[in-house]
């Protein structure tokens, strides 16, 4: 595999390399990592301090024994505690705030702002003027439950509002202090190492010269304590430097958390100046927008039952027409009527004129009777006065 993963720029792309794979038996095989840049360390110097600061440092230099114990000591201790109780406090302060309460009071806010719901509508037009008053009163009522807990929401992101920017002044505050502190630290350092400088420079290699020519003990010993003690000393040193650099570690710790709560604060400015206004703008709009749907819904099944009832009126108007024109252009008595009377008429007369013929036929044959009977009757009355 080709070691160099850069690419390179050419004008003739004929004569550019073509990077071939490279197969491996060996899964353990990487490639090279790439070597990381190198970073300077950065020298102590006293380019950070003002003349006035220099010189003071130039004075406190001449001031510090290195071969007082108790010097060493405490030397730098003040600013170390100071640097100490700098991060206590800090660290308090993040302990003692909890973003928590502000991320839920928004979540709250974004589960109010969303519960904002409409019910079911019935169709027809009864149902539309029966149920329009009541799911304008709904929304009403809905809109002023969610405007109650939105103003309580506001209320407490307006405390938390007033919290953090008392806490982005304290950060302040605290980062001026930080660097007063870290410059207090590097004059304690660059004294004490101009000091340790001189010390080795001059008195340790004045014992060191002495104790090489009279070859005594006790200046052999006495070139051994000024060694031990600018050890000692050079440890402590190196102590302050570590609190120097936990100085310089804070001050971006320090705006990190002041940029944290000014993004929470510039969140909560948003919220409410933009999202709760805007929210009760757009419920408004809402109710608004409900009322003319409403109407828009009502002038439409008005207009349909309209168009319904003229479909019927005039069903009705054109069968009563016609059945009008039909009554008007029918006679008093039908056709049929009087046919049916004639020929009824005709049979009554058929029949009664049966019944004279059939009673004529029989009174003619009662009177032949009738004589015949006579006659009997006579021959009978003649032969009894024979």
């Amino acid at each position: 595999m080709s070691e160099n993963m850069t690419p390179e720029l050419t004008l003739n792309p004929t004569e550019a390399d073509v990077a071939v794979p490279e197969l491996t038996l060996d899964p353990t095989a990487v490639a090279e990592a790439p070597q990381e840049k190198q970073v300077e360390p950065v020298a102590l110097d006293d380019k950070l301090l003002t003349e006035q600061e220099k010189k003071a440092v130039e004075e406190f230099a001449k001031k510090i024994d290195i071969t007082d114990t108790n010097l060493v000591l405490q030397y730098g201790a003040a600013a170390q505690k100071s640097v100490a109780g700098f991060s206590e406090n800090a660290l308090s302060n993040v302990r003692s705030k909890d973003l928590g309460e502000v991320g839920a009071d928004l979540s709250e806010l974004v589960v109010q702002l969303k519960g904002f719901g409409s019910g079911e509508e019935k169709k027809g037009l009864a149902g539309l003027f029966r149920k329009a008053g009541n799911k304008i009163e709904s929304m009403k009522a809905q809109y002023g439950k969610v405007e109650a807990n939105v103003d309580r929401i506001a209320q407490s992101l307006e405390k938390h509002q007033i919290t953090l920017m008392k806490d982005i002044a304290m950060f302040d505050q605290m980062y001026e202090l930080n660097l007063k502190y870290y410059k207090e630290l590097t004059m304690y350092i660059l004294a004490g190492k101009k000091r340790l400088e001189e010390v080795r420079a001059g008195q340790l290699e004045e014992l060191r010269v002495k104790a090489e020519q009279t070859g005594l003990a006790e200046d052999a010993q006495a070139y051994n304590d000024m060694v031990n003690l600018c050890n000692r000393f050079e440890k402590k040193l190196h102590d302050l430097e570590l609190t120097r650099m936990i100085s310089v570690q804070m001050g971006p710790q320090t705006r990190l958390l002041q940029n944290n709560d000014t993004q929470m604060v510039e969140k909560i400015q948003s919220s409410l100046v933009n999202t709760i206004p805007l929210w009760k703008s757009q419920m408004v709009l809402a109710l608004g927008m409900e009322h003319g749907r409403q109407a828009t819904a009502a002038q439409n099944a008005v207009t349909e039952m309209t168009n319904d009832l003229l479909k019927k009126n005039a069903d009705t108007l054109k069968m009563g027409t016609i059945a009008t024109a039909k009554e008007s252009e029918r006679s008093i008595v039908d056709i049929e009527t009087l046919q049916h009377t004639n020929q009824q008429l005709i049979s009554t007369l058929d029949e009664v004129l049966a019944i004279q013929q059939e009673g004529a036929a029989k009174r003619k044959a009662a009177e032949a009777e009738l004589g015949r009977i006579e006659g009997e009757l006579k021959q009978k009355l003649m032969e009894l006065h024979k």
